[in-house]
């Protein structure tokens, strides 16, 4: 599903990066990892809700391997 514009409410990969002051690419981990899920969109084009988005933003996250998360300030 191709979207000219997101849904009210939902942001794309990119944007989502934008919004969350990350790369795509962490954006993309964050879903890997299940810091973070789609809410719509297709296999290529995801969307998330911005919410989820500013929620995984603060949320604490390990920075290696086996690392201990650590609360983001």
């Amino acid at each position: 599903m191709e979207y000219l514009q997101p849904p009210a409410g939902t942001v794309t990969t990119s944007l989502a990066a934008l919004a969350a002051g990350v790369q795509p690419a962490t954006i993309r981990d964050w879903v890997r990892r299940g810091v973070l899920t789609r809410c719509g969109g297709s296999t290529l084009r995801p969307v998330y809700r911005i919410e989820d988005v500013q929620v995984a933003r603060r949320a604490a996250k390990p920075t290696r391997p086996g690392q201990r998360a650590v609360k983001a300030a």
